[in-house]
C-alpha cells in the first residue's frame, strides 16, 4: 500500500475520533435520567440539566486571590445577581507553607463567572473589634443582605450587600443566641443554617429538637415553628415506665427530630429538610404514597409552622422510590438521606441524596419531574454532595452543586428539554392553558414515558372545558383522581343535556323488574298447585320465590322437588358468567390496568368453593343426625346463588355512571348481595337438615373449619406427589448419567 493511502486512511480515523469526543458528550452523559411511574416503575428521560463545567479551587482563582485552596466547603448559595457564597474553612499555613492545626474560616465570594471575587474572613463589630467566624455552617442571602450561621460561636452575623455583592459587603449586625424561659439550662444553641426576607430570620440549630428558630431582624426569640412528630414504639414507652426522671431525660426518643438545611422562597414559605429520620418509617411511607408530613424528609411551611405541601404527585416527594434494604455491590440501601433543598423556576424545587449523589426535581404539586446523578469522577457525577443552588444569570437557569470531597462546584446548564418543562410550567401557571397543552405536547414527543406530561396535559384541558380528552390523557397516567373529577363534569354536562333520559330509564328499568317478578310469582303460584314432574323453566323460576321466603322456599325445594340438581347447576354457571362479566366490564376508574382474570379461574372460584362446602358439611352433619345428602346440599348451595345477577350486573353497570369517589355505593351493592347469599345458605342448610338455629350456627362453623383441613391434606398430598415425581426424577437422571 502506497504512503498516501496510509496516510489518508489515519487522517481519515482521527477525524472520524474527533468527531466522536466533540458529539458524543451532546448525547451522552455520565448519569441517567429518570422519572417514576405510577407503580413505581423506573423511567428513562432525556436530560434536563446537562454538566457544563467543573470549577476548583485553581480555574475559579481562589488559591490565586486567598492564597488557599477550598479545603472544607459545607454550604453555597447564589443571590439574584448571579453571585456564589461559599462556606469554608482552610488551615492555617506557616511560614514554610504546610498546613498548621489552626483553621481560617471565611466566607468566599465568586462572580457570575465563578471567578473568585473577594473573601470575608473577619469583621469589625459595633464596638470597633476584630471579629472572625468560629466554624460557620451556613450562609443565606438576600436583595439586601448577606446572613452567616457562625456556629461555635452560637451567632448570626448579617452584613450588608454593596455595588450589587460585587464589592466586599459592610458589617450590619450581629444577632446573638436567643434568649427565653423556653429554652432549657442544657440547651446548646449551634447554628448550622439560616434563612431571611429581611424581616424575619429563621435559624436551624443542629442540637435544638423542638423545630425552626424563629427571630425578628433585632435577633428578638419568636418562638419554634415545625416541630417534628415523635414516633415512640409500644416497647419503648412500656420501658420508659420504670425509667427514672435522668433516664427520661437524657433520653432522645422523646424528642422531635432536628432539621439540617433551610431556604425560604419568594413567596416567603419556608423548606426544610432533615436526614433524620427513621429510615423505615420513612419508606413505609413512600410506599403507602403518604401525603402526610409526618415522615417527610422535606417539609414547606408558613410562618405558623404549618406544612403545606403538596404532595399530590404518585409517590411524596422524598427522594428515592424504588429501593432495596439491603446493599449489594456496594450500592447504598435504605430511604434517601436528603440534606439540602434549593427553590428553581416556576414552583420547582429540588432536594439532594446525599446516599446515591443524585439530584430529585418536583413541581409545585410535588410531581416528580426528574431526577439524576451518579457517584463517580466522570464530570457531572459527584463524590460527596453537599449543597444545592439555582443560578439566574444572562436568561439562562443553571444548577450548581458543591461537592466536599472533591472541594469544587459542578454547573449544569438547562437542556432544551428542561427549558420545554419550564415553559409548560409557566404557562400552567399563568393560565395559558391552550399554550401549556401544545407544551406538554413537545414534551411527550420527546419524553413518552413522561406521565407528569399525560397530567398536566389533562388539566388544562380540564380547565379549557374539554373533559372527555381531559379523561383520555389522565387514563394515559392511570390517574384515576384526576380521570374522576374529569369524569364528573362530563357527566354533569351530559345530564344537562339529556336530562330527559334519566328518568326514561329510571321508570324503565324498575317497570321492567316489577313486570318480571310479577310474572314469577303467577309461575310459581301456578306450580305450587299442579302436581307431576316439573319443567325446566318452572325450576328456574322458583328460584324467584325462594330467594323472598327462604323458609317455605327451602321446605318445598327438598321435599316437593320445586328445585332439582340442573337448576342449581344452571344458577352456579350464572354466577360464573356474572363474575366474569364483574371482571372484564368495570370502567377505567375501577379497573385501570385493564387486569382481567381468565374464564378457568372464575369458574374454579365458583365450583372449588362449592364443593368444598358440600363436602364438608355432608361430612360433619353425617355425624350430627343431619337429614341432607350431598346431592340436597348442592342444591341447596346452587339456588342460594341466585340473587347475584340482580346485584353484581348493576354494580358493574353502574362503574361506568359513578365516580371513584361514589364507589361506596357499588361497595354497598356487591357487599349486600354476598350478604344476602349468605343468609340463604345458611337457612338452606338449616332447613335441608332440619336443625334448630344453634345448631345450624355450630354446624356452619364446623363446616367452614372442614373446608380449611380439606385444603390442607389436599396441598400436603400434592406436596408429597410433587415430591415423589421430583425423586422418581432425580433417580432415573442419575442412572442415566451412570449409564
Amino acid at each position: 500500500m502506497r504512503k498516501s493511502g496510509i496516510k489518508f486512511i489515519v487522517g481519515f480515523l482521527m477525524c472520524v475520533m474527533t468527531l466522536m469526543m466533540t458529539v458524543l458528550p451532546a448525547f451522552a452523559t455520565a448519569y441517567s435520567t429518570y422519572t417514576y411511574s405510577i407503580d413505581g416503575t423506573q423511567l428513562a428521560s432525556p436530560n434536563a440539566y446537562e454538566p457544563q463545567k467543573l470549577y476548583d479551587s485553581v480555574n475559579t482563582r481562589i488559591y490565586e486571590k486567598t492564597g488557599y485552596n477550598l479545603s472544607d466547603p459545607r454550604d453555597l448559595t447564589v443571590d439574584s445577581y448571579g453571585n456564589i457564597y461559599v462556606v469554608d474553612s482552610a488551615p492555617i499555613l506557616d511560614e514554610s507553607g504546610n498546613p498548621t492545626s489552626q483553621k481560617i474560616y471565611r466566607i468566599i465570594v465568586l462572580d457570575p463567572y465563578f471567578q473568585c471575587m473577594y473573601q470575608i474572613t473577619e469583621f469589625k463589630s459595633e464596638s470597633g473589634a476584630v471579629n472572625t467566624f468560629n466554624n460557620p455552617g451556613g450562609v443565606c442571602v438576600t436583595d439586601k443582605r448577606l446572613y452567616v450561621a457562625d456556629t461555635d460561636n452560637k451567632r448570626i452575623v448579617v452584613f450588608n450587600l454593596v455595588d450589587d455583592g460585587r464589592s466586599h459587603p459592610e458589617f450590619y449586625r450581629i444577632i446573638p443566641e436567643p434568649q427565653a424561659d423556653i429554652f432549657s439550662a442544657d440547651m446548646q444553641y449551634k447554628p448550622v443554617a439560616v434563612a431571611s426576607d429581611d424581616n424575619h430570620i429563621y435559624v436551624v440549630s443542629s442540637t435544638t429538637y423542638m423545630g425552626i428558630i424563629s427571630l425578628d431582624l433585632s435577633g428578638n426569640f419568636q418562638g419554634f415553628i415545625g416541630a417534628q412528630k415523635v414516633s415512640v414504639d409500644a416497647l419503648t414507652l412500656f420501658f420508659r415506665l420504670f425509667q427514672t426522671a435522668e433516664q427520661r431525660a437524657q433520653s432522645t426518643k422523646y424528642v422531635s427530630t432536628e432539621y439540617n438545611n433551610i431556604v425560604m422562597d419568594e413567596s416567603g414559605f419556608i423548606y426544610v429538610t432533615t436526614s433524620s429520620l427513621d429510615a423505615g418509617k420513612q419508606q413505609e411511607a413512600i410506599d403507602d404514597k403518604s401525603t402526610s408530613a409526618e415522615y417527610a424528609p422535606v417539609k414547606k411551611l408558613n410562618t405558623n409552622g404549618e406544612d403545606i405541601l403538596n404532595r399530590t404527585g404518585f409517590y411524596p416527594p422524598s427522594g428515592e422510590v424504588l429501593v432495596s434494604n439491603v446493599s449489594r455491590n456496594n450500592e447504598p440501601s435504605g430511604a434517601s438521606r436528603i440534606i439540602d433543598v434549593a427553590i428553581g423556576p416556576e414552583g420547582t424545587w429540588s432536594i439532594i441524596d446525599e446516599k446515591r449523589q443524585r439530584v430529585f426535581t418536583y413541581d409545585k404539586n410535588g410531581n416528580l419531574l426528574f431526577a439524576f446523578g451518579d457517584k463517580g469522577k466522570q464530570l457531572g457525577n459527584l463524590e460527596d454532595i453537599e449543597a444545592i443552588a439555582y443560578q439566574s444569570f444572562n436568561g439562562e437557569d443553571n444548577m450548581v452543586i458543591l461537592d466536599k470531597r472533591t472541594c469544587s462546584i459542578t454547573t449544569y446548564t438547562r437542556t432544551e428539554y428542561g427549558d420545554l418543562l419550564i415553559t409548560a410550567l409557566k404557562h400552567d401557571n399563568d393560565q395559558e392553558y391552550d399554550l401549556a397543552i401544545q407544551d406538554y405536547d413537545n414534551i411527550l414527543q420527546r419524553n413518552i414515558n413522561f406521565d407528569v406530561a399525560y397530567i398536566g396535559k389533562a388539566k388544562s384541558l380540564y380547565r379549557s372545558g374539554d373533559y372527555n380528552a381531559a379523561m383520555e390523557q389522565y387514563s394515559f397516567a392511570y390517574n384515576t383522581d384526576g380521570y374522576s373529577q374529569a369524569f364528573k363534569m362530563f357527566r354533569k354536562d351530559w345530564v344537562s343535556k339529556y336530562i330527559w333520559v334519566v328518568p326514561i330509564v329510571v321508570v324503565a328499568v324498575f317497570a321492567g323488574l316489577y313486570f318480571f317478578f310479577k310474572q314469577a310469582a303467577k309461575v310459581n303460584a301456578k306450580t305450587a298447585v299442579t302436581s307431576g314432574k316439573r319443567t325446566f323453566g318452572q325450576e328456574l323460576m322458583f328460584a324467584f320465590h325462594l330467594m323472598f321466603h327462604p323458609f317455605d322456599g327451602y321446605w318445598d325445594l327438598k321435599h316437593e322437588k320445586r328445585g332439582s340438581l340442573r337448576g342449581a347447576l344452571f344458577y352456579m354457571a350464572l354466577a360464573i358468567l356474572v363474575f366474569t362479566y364483574q371482571n372484564v366490564g368495570r370502567s377505567y376508574m375501577y379497573n385501570p390496568r385493564g387486569t382481567y382474570s381468565s374464564l378457568t379461574i372464575q369458574i374454579m372460584s365458583i365450583l372449588v368453593p362449592v364443593v368444598l362446602f358440600a363436602t364438608a358439611n355432608w361430612c360433619l352433619t353425617t355425624l350430627f343426625d343431619g337429614e341432607g345428602s350431598f346431592k340436597d346440599i348442592i342444591i341447596a348451595t346452587g339456588y342460594s346463588l341466585a340473587p347475584l345477577p340482580f346485584l353484581i350486573i348493576p354494580a358493574t353497570l353502574l362503574t361506568h355512571i359513578l365516580a371513584s369517589s361514589e364507589s361506596g355505593i357499588i361497595t354497598l351493592l356487591t357487599s349486600f348481595a354476598f350478604v344476602w347469599v349468605g343468609l340463604l345458605l345458611f337457612f338452606g342448610i338449616m332447613i335441608t337438615h332440619d336443625y334448630s338455629f344453634m345448631k345450624n350456627i355450630l354446624t356452619t362453623a364446623g363446616t367452614i373449619l372442614g373446608m380449611a383441613f380439606i385444603m390442607f391434606l389436599v396441598i400436603l398430598f400434592a406436596t408429597l406427589v410433587s415430591d415423589m415425581i421430583g425423586l422418581v426424577s432425580n433417580i432415573i437422571t442419575e442412572i442415566t448419567y451412570r449409564m
